[in-house]
């Protein structure tokens, strides 16, 4: 059997997911959808001349407008939203509507709560709607339930994650892999996190810390942003004692971009300056995009995740850890390969029919199992190690 696809939204990640799907989704077709006709027919064309087969096809809709928006889904079996999170929830509507399964890149913990309350309506529909895909939130939890499969009583869990250049260049040692107004979003705010059991708010830039990883990456920073864990802390409430989140950098990047954030350059509220109203977040955006923009990227995705917990009766220490490259063969960075062909697999298994009808978590959508056979077979090298630290617990 085979199935028809779609992507809407022709930018990086969704390039990369319309690839996975064209490769691994028992493809019919896959149509890559944009408001620029133009990026649409470059992202399609790069696909197809990656697989040397013509299977994605690029068509012009504007995600604003829901009449155009149905007619261009019509007979799509599974879809990506890879557009900016605040259409999310009307284009979750339009799925359920025409009966497609959807997934998305997420971004906004706030609107994801609210797709999730049309749970009954997708049930209705016979269809799958699983927000907040990509590398993080996404991946990073999905590896983190496999940590969790990998001991008896899961207890605590700890994820890091980060997307890095391979060559980093001071003052900045980072680079821009997805669109900055992401980045700033995540470094605002407040995380959710659980401890003792209990839904806590920690501040972002908040619980400084540094790990160790294999060369090249050698020392990272650790530190708090918000939105990396979605749904979870909601869904594990009282389940787990404790469950966090932390981003990685290089050496320094914390305190520059602190530094930024307690001058204020990362608030949304008008400042008068001369007369002149200016949001300092789009002032400080002008300034620094240019500044850790490449046209070409070579990055790096590492995510490592760590359950605490009793596994036959001693208490175990369950490790699952994934470093991914940009990849010379495609030209995918790590975090297109990592954001993309997360939702991909998603988008695949829906249509497959192995994810439960209705709007579910990304935490409970798939066993942690499965999303690192999928993984796999895309070439993800995820390695887990299990370890009991102290004697039998009775």
């Amino acid at each position: 059997m085979s199935y028809r696809y779609a992507v809407i939204g022709a930018g990086r990640q969704g390039v990369a997911a319309a690839y996975d799907m064209a490769k691994f989704g028992d493809v019919e077709e896959v149509i890559l959808i944009d408001a620029n006709l133009v990026v649409a027919e470059a992202g399609a064309k790069r696909v197809n001349q990656l697989l040397k087969r013509q299977i994605v096809t690029a068509v012009q809709a504007d995600v604003s407008n829901t009449s155009q928006l149905l007619t261009v889904l019509d007979g799509i079996t599974s879809f990506v939203s890879a557009v900016p999170y605040s259409f999310n929830l009307a284009i979750t509507e339009a799925a359920i509507h025409i009966g497609a399964n959807m997934c998305d890149l997420g971004g906004n913990t706030r609107i994801v709560r609210r797709q999730l309350e049309l749970d009954a309506e997708a049930k209705a529909a016979g269809i799958s709607i699983v927000p907040d895909c990509g590398m993080g939130p996404g991946m990073n939890i999905s590896l983190a339930t496999y940590a969790m499969s990998l001991v008896d009583k899961p207890r605590e869990v700890y994820i890091w994650d980060g997307g890095l250049p391979q060559d980093p260049k001071p003052p900045w040692n980072y680079l821009l892999t997805f669109n900055i107004g992401g980045l700033t979003n995540e470094y605002y705010g407040n995380a959710h996190f659980l401890r003792d059991g209990k839904i806590i708010e920690v501040p972002c830039f908040d619980g400084f810390g540094e790990l160790d990883f294999p060369s090249p990456l050698g020392r990272l920073e650790a530190f708090v942003t918000s939105g990396g864990l979605s749904t979870a802390p909601w869904t594990f409430e009282g389940k787990l004692e404790r469950l966090e989140n932390k981003t990685l950098r290089y050496p320094g990047h914390w305190a520059q971009f602190r530094a930024f954030a307690q001058l204020g350059l990362l608030e949304l509220e008008p400042i008068v300056i001369d007369n002149v109203k200016v949001v300092p977040r789009d002032v400080f955006h002008a300034l620094l995009e240019p500044k850790i923009t490449q046209p070409e990227i070579r990055d790096i995705g590492v995510i490592r995740t760590k359950c605490i917990g009793e596994k036959d009766g001693h208490r175990a220490e369950a490790i699952v850890e994934l470093i991914d490259y940009y990849d010379k063969e495609t030209g995918f960075t790590a975090m297109q390969r990592l954001t993309g062909w997360h939702a991909s697999i998603v988008a695949i298994l829906a249509a497959h029919e192995r994810i439960n009808h209705g709007a579910i978590p990304v935490e409970l959508a798939i066993p942690g199992s499965v999303m690192v056979e999928e993984a796999r077979r895309r070439g993800f090298n995820i390695k887990e190690h299990v370890k009991t630290v102290d004697k039998r617990l009775d």
